[in-house]
Parts: C-alpha cells; structure tokens; sequence
C-alpha cells in the first residue's frame, strides 16, 4: 500500500516537473489520474524550493532580485507546465469565438498575442503581489515561507477539483492531459484536500490567526467562475484550462492574503 502510493507520488513528480524519478518507476495512463491525489504534494515542493532561493539569495543581492530568480527557479522546476497552459488558454479563449475554434487555438504550440500578453501580465502581477506580500509581513521567513507553500499547493487542488466537476472538453484527443482526466474517485480528491490544506493551517498557526482560511472561500469563487466560463464556451475544461486556473489561484492567494493582513 504504501509502496503503492509512493508510485503515485513518483508518476506525479514526474508529469508535473522536470525532477527524474527513478528508471522504474512505471507508466500506465490510468495511474495518472490516480496519482492527482499528490499535486498539492508537487505544490509543497514548488513553494519549497521557491522560499528557499528567494530567502538565501535576499540577503546576497536585494529583494527584487532574490524574488525574479525565486520565480525563476519555480519555472525551471516544473518546466513551465502550467504557464504554457495559462498561455494557451489566454490565446485560445481571446481569439476564438466557437467551441471548435477556441480548442484548435489551445492545441497549437505557438503562442500568440494574448498568450505572450496575458503571461507577461501574469507574472508582472505575480512578481508584485509576492513582494508586497513579503512588505506586509515585514519579511518573516516562516511566514513568507508557508504562504508560498499554501499558495502552491491550494492552486494546484483547485485545478484538482476542477477535473471532479467538469468534463473533459475534447472528444477525441491524443493529449498528454487526457489520462488526467478520468475521475479516480472520493479518495483521491480526499487526500487531495488534505494535503493542500496542512500548509494553510501552518499559515494560521504562525500568523496566530484563522483569518487565512478565508482564502479558501475566495480560491473557491475564482475557480466556480473560471469553470462556469469554460463551461460555457466549451462545454469543460482541458489541460491548458487547469493551468489557467493554477497560476491563477495562486497570484489570488498572495493578494488575498495581503489585503486581509491589513486588518490583523
């Protein structure tokens, strides 16, 4: 059993970042869907790796920098997974006006107008966000710390949770994302929510208060929303639409979580 689900956490590293996982560890299709129970658990080691540049590098350069390199080593750990996907998103849904259309912008690898737009804003966003997050805080390294790990693993459940509540919008389709799809089930989604939550009751333990977990509540709006749109356009969601809604989520985390560390 426990062998078992340390191949699950192993297929997910390994779909969802550039990290190798060990030459034995198998593939088969139906396991990725199963092994979603462990993307908040990749999102523990995103925000991990992201703190630790940013928080070793501050005090040897300065704080812009220490955070652009700190972004940057998040970007070359998954590989720019779910950036690609916002990306593409950005571009199909901006430049499509049908179902068909908006599918077939989102399968081509070239990034268009709005995807090199929306990406560029994204991250401006996101880069301001993080630094006026680690102002409010006055630079708390425990704190700044598990914000980036509840950031991370939060946006990647509400991607999660998006694949429990849509359909997957491609009828035919020979995507990588496709396996993903399947529903693996409550406990999937249970372990899931477990592990994305732990880091946000950090949050609230250090900060020495429950205002964090009204985040939740906020993550949860953006994503219904983004899910009714894609509903409505295209009938579900595809692999570039999680992506939008992780890097989404995520930059609404750090500036929820600002605002409402005004009133603490």
């Amino acid at each position: 059993m426990i062998h078992q689900q340390y191949t699950l956490f192993l297929v997910a590293l390994q779909f969802y970042t550039r990290i190798p996982v060990p030459a034995w560890v198998p593939y088969h299709p139906e396991d990725l869907s199963k092994a979603t129970r462990f993307l908040p658990l990749v999102g523990w080691l995103v925000g991990i790796v992201t703190a630790g540049v940013w928080l070793v590098l501050e005090p040897l350069t300065n704080g812009h920098v220490a955070l652009l390199l700190a972004m940057s080593a998040s970007v070359l750990l998954t590989g720019a997974f779910h950036e690609d996907g916002f990306a593409d998103a950005c571009d199909g849904f901006g430049g499509g006006w049908t179902r068909d259309k908006i599918l077939l912008i989102m399968k081509d690898s070239r990034i268009g107008t709005y995807g090199s737009i929306g990406l560029l804003l994204l991250l401006a966003l996101k880069f301001a966000s993080l630094q006026l997050l680690s102002e409010k805080m006055g630079g708390d390294s425990v704190l700044i710390v598990f914000n980036l790990l509840a950031a991370h693993s939060l946006s990647r459940l509400m991607a999660a949770l998006l694949i429990f509540t849509l359909p997957y919008a491609r009828e035919t389709d020979d995507s990588k994302s496709k396996p993903v799809a399947t529903a693996a089930g409550f406990s999937t989604i249970s372990i899931a929510l477990l592990l994305a939550l732990l880091p946000l009751l950090g949050l609230c333990y250090f900060s020495g208060t429950l205002w964090g977990m009204a985040v939740l509540s906020g993550l949860g709006l953006v994503t219904y929303g983004m899910g009714r749109y894609y509903k409505k356009w295209i009938g579900g969601y595809t692999g570039d639409c999680l992506g939008a809604v992780q890097q989404v989520t995520e930059v609404v985390f750090y500036l929820f979580i600002s605002i409402v560390w005004k009133f603490i």
